[in-house]
């Protein structure tokens, strides 16, 4: 979606006239759906009265096009300004301008485009201008099928209007040369050099006809880690890290260096929520810091992710060195200390005391995994804990970091979105629909396009659900474990674990006989739950709502004995806490971000059922709302 769109005499009319600030405020509230603070607006319009003083040349055609704000496919990032047109054969054209108000930066020696500025009055490390409007491009050539098949030419560059060219400038030091190269840097005394490099590019106007083959182009499918762990693992760059991913990224690479070059121990936490990248930057490390000769271990507590991943790379390594690669968090009661260079604890809030078959080995798994390596990294959404045993927290990985005498840097935080189309705002009312989190507001510029429904039927959303399927084995059902698993039928799919009897709706729980569930070509027949789902994600999930959460009075109600039986997670609950208000509330937070966690897992939709009809009839209530954008 565009915020604005306009050829360049109509914009810079808009700009001339004053009124640019009013039509960006309306277009925000018309296409978002929601009102955007007039302080935020005023930031954009002082950039675009710069961007207006480099279109006055003559040279750039009347009816080029001017778009602001263009959401990037599947994720919650946005280009700041296209200049669409056409050049001298006829092609389509497109120059992507990331536009900066900062007045300097200072070089960072030792990570690979990265810089150090001021922003939102803090000074941070941050991705250079010019390797931001490069990975914005490179991922818009990457989803864009339109773009690439055109094809449509995109050149993007980077504008600091506020920046001096001073002697030795930091932000155009050789050492980002690749990617000025790629994306040229224009500073505030080179607006003649940026006029320039668009006439170079665009010699006709193209009535905005680029900018509507861009915003209404064909979409590749999204991409999902264990499509494409294979040619990473060969050194294929299949996912570009963007802005925080490209940061913490650099800084975990120069903290493993430092760790084997002096053997001190040292541990980083990484903080995202469900969809933040969390998994894709882990094993993106895991293939550089392997390349670099690296002892390196990628380590989950949930078997799902490392059996599909497994599966997915027979054929083309060894057994062994999958196993070298990847390890479950229990396999460290016996490691030597430092045996690791860098261990990458995966969906660390998973991490168990107790390891073993029986929960009878070990210590805690946290303290045995930072003894095992030189430098750990821990990957952590604490909304995503959904057992009793779960442990990882923040809070005790920061304790047996201290205990271990390791240093402790600043937590990180990944806080943009790349699952759920890249709706951040999808996340927020998810969080504030299930009163985990109270969220005013949500930025629904891109969440519209998440397709999140409520059936009635379950039988409709399993035929939904299946008719996505036939695309590319990429959608699945799953369920709150509300229903026994029949034990004499756990290797049949059609012993039905599963009943709405209203319905007549039967399905069987995913079969004992297999651990790669999610990529299995028989699995649309059977449903999952939060144990075989946990750490993957699907094109599309279809989500059960059990009698476990319900919305009674105005409230959401959680309910621990509608649970199954041979359901683990909440076994033990009475005897752990002997207070019965300590009990429920620990359930319900389970419950809740079971919930979370299971419709979060879809790229490009959620299909819903619920056996509650006052939740039915809530959720349907609450998605008006999200479609809205206001509460």
């Amino acid at each position: 979606m565009l915020v604005y769109e306009n050829t360049k005499i109509g914009f810079s009319d808009d700009v001339l006239n004053g009124i640019i600030e009013d039509r960006i405020y309306e277009a925000v509230r018309e296409k978002m759906g929601r009102t955007t603070p007039k302080n935020e607006i005023r930031s954009w319009v002082n950039s675009l009265e710069f961007v207006n003083g480099i279109l006055v040349d003559h040279e750039i055609p009347n009816n080029a096009g001017i778009a602001i704000e263009y959401n990037i496919p599947y994720t919650s990032k946005r280009v700041d300004v296209i200049i669409s047109g056409f050049d001298d054969d006829g092609n389509n054209v497109a120059i992507v301008i990331e536009l900066k108000q900062w007045e300097y930066a200072d070089k960072v020696e030792h990570e690979d485009g990265i810089v150090k500025t001021v922003i939102g009055g803090n000074v941070v490390n941050t991705a250079h201008p010019s390797y931001q409007a490069w990975s914005y491009v490179c991922v818009i050539k990457d989803f864009n099928q339109t773009v690439r098949d055109r094809p449509i030419n995109m050149y993007p560059c980077a504008f600091l209007h506020n920046y001096k060219t001073c002697a030795g400038n930091p932000l155009t030091d050789p050492h980002y040369s690749e990617y000025i190269e790629k994306a040229p840097v224009f500073l505030r005394e080179d607006q003649v050099k940026l006029q320039k490099f668009i006439k170079n590019h665009i010699k006709h106007g193209d009535d905005k006809e680029t900018l509507y083959l861009i915003d209404s182009g064909k979409l590749r499918p999204s991409k999902s880690l264990q499509d494409v762990l294979s040619r990473m693992l060969k050194g294929n760059e299949e996912f570009i890290m963007l802005d925080k991913q490209k940061v913490i990224f650099e800084k975990i690479l120069r903290i493993a260096r430092e760790s084997k070059d002096d053997d001190k121990k040292r541990v980083l936490i990484v903080e995202g929520g469900p969809g933040t990248g969390k998994s894709v930057l882990a094993v993106n490390l895991l293939v550089r810091l392997t390349s670099e000769d690296m002892v390196a271990q990628y380590v989950t507590k949930n078997q799902a992710p490392r059996y599909v991943y497994g599966a997915k790379l027979k054929g083309s390594m060894k057994k062994t060195s999958v196993d070298n690669l990847f390890s479950g968090s229990g396999s460290f009661c016996d490691a030597e200390e430092n045996t690791f260079d860098v261990i990458l604890a995966d969906e660390a809030h998973r991490l168990n005391e107790k390891s073993g078959l029986y929960q009878n080995l070990g210590e805690n798994q946290i303290k045995e995994i930072i003894n095992a390596s030189k430098f750990t990294v821990f990957f952590i959404d604490e909304s995503q804990r959904v057992t009793l045993k779960d442990v990882g927290t923040v809070e005790n990985i920061i304790h047996f970091a201290k205990k271990s005498q390791a240093l402790i840097y600043d937590t990180e935080e990944l806080d943009s979105q790349f699952r759920c189309n890249g709706s951040d705002g999808y996340i927020a009312w998810l969080d504030d629909m299930l009163q985990i989190e109270e969220t005013a507001n949500f930025d629904t510029v891109d969440d519209i396009s998440f397709d999140i429904r409520i059936f009635e039927d379950p039988n409709e959303m399993r035929r939904a659900i299946e008719e996505k399927n036939l695309l590319n084995n990429r959608s699945r059902i799953v369920a709150g474990y509300c229903w026994n698993w029949i034990s004499e039928g756990k290797n049949r799919s059609d012993v039905y674990d599963i009943h709405i009897p209203e319905f007549d709706f039967n399905m069987s729980w995913n079969l004992g006989s297999t651990n790669t569930w999610a990529i299995d070509a028989n699995s649309i027949d059977e449903a999952g739950c939060i144990h075989t789902c946990q750490g993957l994600e699907f094109e599309y999930v279809g989500v059960i709502i059990g009698d476990d959460l319900r919305y009674e009075n105005g409230e959401i109600v959680t309910d621990y004995t509608k649970r199954a039986k041979s359901d683990h997670s909440l076994r033990g609950l009475k005897t752990k806490y002997k207070d019965s208000k300590e009990a429920s509330s620990i359930a319900d937070s389970i419950i809740k971000n079971t919930y979370r966690t299971l419709m979060t897992r879809g790229m490009s939709g959620c299909y819903v059922h619920c056996t509650d009809k006052g939740l039915e009839e809530y959720l349907k209530k609450r998605i008006m709302v999200f479609r809205n954008g206001t509460l």
